[in-house]
């Protein structure tokens, strides 16, 4: 098996690659279109701080068997697995952290695999190779963002530390509508919903969803005015332009499904989720205007009321946010694998993700004894692969 080094996907042919990524999970951030618009757009690239060096595998005859995104990183932004510490006790140990390896899907937190493999040989062959890559380059470490479970184990065994975080993620227990969701729900949770929903309703907002090529090119226009202008309220910079959001659009079929909160017969707020396999991601929002529970509207139950009327099994909303649960999403575990060239470095973060790891475990619980579910009907909690579908 031959492992190669490539800067680009458009050395790829969409068909091979998209085959791995089907037989893998289907997962829309990890296709050709998605992850090649990235860098078509400039969203990712020398000068953003995201270089691709993406793996691949091929047997004998050339053909493509397996691959990873990768990415050779100079800073640790659009992440959301957090190493700043790292970063800063390496400098001042002398050291340079970056650059470094990262296998992840940019500013894009979403468990799915980050290795594409037909089978278990592959895998491994694959990971040999990212760690040969890594030691090879100088870089001072390799980190693996979000992979499901079993992936994640895998990684152990290549010798790298494991790390969990927690997100949280709601799950379809085949309710009928959103109401017959709330029916399960706690009389202090339950309340509080309909207190949020009906603040929102009071204030004149309604609704209007559209998805794939049915949302226009006004509807993409006003959606990135409000996602800047969300950076720009918190004093940031988006990673993620009007040009990809148009590929977004345009290339990845029905993928992007798009609220629109309207007062007065203008556009108000909009949020942007991604639909894919059995799941729905929450990615993107902003208003012109902040109200009461609007942000809780646009992005956790619009999003969910679509996804029970659709059929969809679970609903992932991002990043962060204990506030989550209180409106029916549950605390779910998340996985990442790293390796450090500095053994005496390697050994003292060691020693951090095992107290690290004991606290996630108790954070968990606590937050499990707080389900906003009746004890009855609590959906058991996702400490594995958890909401990975797709």
């Amino acid at each position: 098996m031959q492992i190669e080094v490539v800067d680009s996907l458009a050395t790829v042919a969409a068909q091979e690659w998209d085959c791995l990524v089907t037989a893998a999970s289907g997962n829309i951030f990890l296709t050709h279109a998605y992850l090649h618009s990235l860098q078509t757009t400039g969203c990712v690239g020398k000068r953003t701080g995201w270089t691709p060096r993406h793996l691949l595998a091929r047997d004998e005859t050339q053909k493509l068997v397996g691959a990873m995104p990768l990415y050779l990183k100079t800073h640790s932004y659009g992440e959301y697995v957090f190493d700043w510490a790292w970063a800063d006790a390496y400098r001042r140990a002398g050291g340079e952290y970056y650059p470094k390896l990262l296998a992840a899907v940019p500013f894009t937190p979403c468990t799915g695999p980050r290795v594409l493999a037909a089978d278990d040989e592959t895998r491994l062959a694959l990971m040999q190779g990212a760690m040969a890559f890594a030691q090879q380059s100088g870089v001072s470490s390799l980190h693996v963002l979000f992979p499901p479970e079993r992936e994640a184990w895998f990684w152990q065994q290549a010798g790298l530390m494991l790390r969990q975080g927690v997100q949280f993620h709601w799950e379809n227990q085949g309710f009928a509508n959103f109401d017959a969701m709330l029916a399960t729900m706690t009389h202090d949770k339950r309340k509080r919903v309909k207190q949020d929903r009906r603040y929102v309703a009071e204030a004149g907002v309604s609704w209007r969803v559209s998805r794939g090529a049915a949302i226009t090119a006004e509807d993409w226009a006003f959606f990135y005015r409000c996602y800047d202008g969300t950076y720009r309220a918190h004093m940031s910079t988006p990673y993620l332009s009007p040009e990809f959001f148009g590929h977004l659009g345009q290339d990845c079929g029905d993928a992007a499904v798009m609220f629109v909160g309207q007062r007065d017969g203008l556009p108000l707020c909009a949020s942007l989720c991604v639909a894919s396999g059995e799941s729905v991601f929450g990615r993107y929002w902003g208003t012109l205007e902040p109200l009461k529970s609007l942000h809780f509207e646009a992005c956790y139950y619009q999003p969910i009321d679509w996804c029970i009327a659709h059929g969809y099994k679970r609903f992932e909303g991002g990043a962060q946010g204990a506030h989550k649960l209180a409106r029916g999403l549950l605390p779910t575990a998340t996985h990442s694998a790293h390796w450090l060239a500095d053994p005496r470095f390697s050994d003292a973060v060691n020693d951090f993700l095992a107290r690290e790891t004991v606290g996630v475990a108790h954070t968990l619980e606590e937050l499990g004894e707080s389900s906003p579910f009746k004890v009855s009907e609590v959906p058991l909690p996702q400490a594995g692969e958890g909401a990975e579908g797709g």
